[in-house]
C-alpha cells in the first residue's frame, strides 16, 4: 500500500537462505482486519506508507533452519506478527505484546501478503491439519479476544457487556464465555453482526439504534447490571456508554482502535471508582489458546467467515468491505 487507497503488486526475490532459527512459510490464508481498513483509508495513528500489509494468516511450513526443532516442514501454522526489542522493561518482565519499540509486521514492518515469508521458530503456532486454513488465519484475532478477556480481574459469575458486534467484539464475546461469565451481551448498531453474535452462542444482542443502551442493560441484566465492559467498537458514544452504565467499582477493557481521540469523564470515573484496562493485542499462550480452543470447537469461527477474494483481488476486496461493512464479517484472501 503506497499511500492511502493506493495498493500496487510488485514481483520480489525469493526469501534467501534462512538462518537458524527461521521458518519459511508458504502462505494461503490473508484475513482482511478492521485496522487494515483504517490503513487503507488513511486513519490508522501508527502506520506509515508505503507498507506491505498483512497480519492474520495460515501457512504451510516449507523450510526449516538448522536450529529448528520444535516444527516439521509441512505442517500448519500461523505465527505473531510483533517484533519487539526484548530489552525494555515491559520485554523483561514478560509484557512484550508492550514493547517500547514495538513493530508490527503489517503495519510498521512488511507483513504477509506475499506468496512466501519468514518467521523466527519462537512466534510461531501449528495447527492441526484438520483445521481448514480460513480458520488458523482466524487464530490471530481469536488470541486478541484471549488476551482482553484475560486483563479483567475474573469474569466467573459476571455479567459482561462487550460494545462493537464485529469480529473482534463476537470474539470477546465467546470467550466471556469460555471463562465463566455468568451472562454476556453485545451490543452494535447492524442486525446482521448481532445475528451473528446469536448463531455464536452468545446470551443477548442488543441494537442501540432500536433500544436505547440503558434500556438494553435493563432488560437483559435486570437489578444485577453488568460489571465488566469490553470497548471493541473504537468510537466515543461506544466508550461512554460503558463508563456511564458499568456498575460502581466494575471494569472497562478498551480493545478498540480510535481513527479519532476519545475524551473520557474523568470526575465521573473517579467518583465510581471504575478500573480501565487497556489491552493490546496478544502474548504467545494467548495464540497457543486460541488455537486449543478453536480446535476443540469451544470457540465458534463458521459464522465469521464471510467472503473470499484472490490475492490479485485485494483491492477489490477492501472497496468490498467499504460498501458491506455492516453486512461482513470476515473477509479472506485466499493465494
Amino acid at each position: 500500500m503506497t499511500s492511502p487507497g493506493n495498493i500496487e503488486f510488485r514481483e520480489v526475490p525469493a526469501p534467501g537462505k534462512l538462518a537458524p532459527n527461521e521458518v519459511l512459510l508458504k502462505i494461503q490464508r490473508i484475513g482482511v482486519c478492521g485496522s487494515d481498513i483504517h490503513v487503507f483509508h488513511g486513519e490508522h495513528p501508527a502506520t506509515p506508507y508505503p507498507v506491505v500489509q498483512g497480519h492474520e494468516y495460515s501457512a504451510t511450513i516449507e523450510a526449516i533452519g538448522d536450529e529448528v526443532t520444535t516444527v516439521k516442514v509441512g505442517q500448519r501454522a500461523t505465527g505473531r506478527p510483533q517484533l519487539v526489542c526484548g530489552k525494555c522493561g515491559p520485554c523483561l518482565r514478560g509484557q512484550y505484546n508492550a514493547c517500547q519499540h514495538l513493530k508490527v509486521q503489517g503495519f510498521q514492518a512488511p507483513g504477509v501478503a506475499q506468496d512466501y515469508f519468514v518467521i523466527t521458530a519462537d512466534r510461531l503456532v501449528v495447527f492441526p491439519d484438520s483445521m481448514s486454513f480460513e480458520k488458523g488465519a482466524m487464530i490471530e484475532p481469536a488470541a486478541v479476544g484471549a488476551h482482553s478477556t484475560a486483563r479483567a480481574t475474573d469474569l466467573k459469575g459476571r455479567n459482561v457487556v462487550v460494545s462493537g458486534a464485529g469480529t473482534i467484539g463476537n470474539l470477546v464475546a465467546q470467550f466471556a464465555k469460555v471463562r465463566g461469565a455468568k451472562k454476556v451481551l453485545i451490543a452494535d448498531v447492524a442486525d446482521f453482526k448481532l445475528q451473528k453474535a446469536k448463531e455464536c452462542g452468545i446470551d443477548e444482542t442488543l441494537n442501540i439504534l432500536k433500544t436505547p443502551f440503558k434500556e438494553g442493560i435493563q432488560a437483559a441484566f435486570g437489578g444485577e447490571g453488568f460489571q465488566v465492559g469490553f470497548e471493541a467498537a473504537g468510537v466515543q458514544s461506544s466508550l461512554d456508554a460503558l463508563i456511564a452504565n458499568v456498575e460502581k467499582g466494575g471494569e472497562v477493557v478498551i480493545l478498540g482502535v480510535y481513527a479519532k481521540n476519545p475524551t473520557v469523564n474523568m470526575f465521573f470515573l473517579g467518583e465510581h471508582e471504575l478500573n480501565v484496562f487497556g489491552s493490546m493485542m496478544y502474548r504467545h499462550e494467548d495464540y497457543v489458546e486460541a488455537a486449543s480452543l478453536i480446535a476443540d470447537g469451544k470457540i465458534n469461527l463458521e459464522p465469521l467467515i464471510s467472503k473470499h477474494f484472490t490475492f490479485e483481488e485485494y483491492h477489490n476486496a477492501y472497496q468490498y468491505l467499504g460498501e458491506n461493512a455492516d453486512i461482513t464479517m470476515k473477509v479472506m484472501i485466499k493465494l
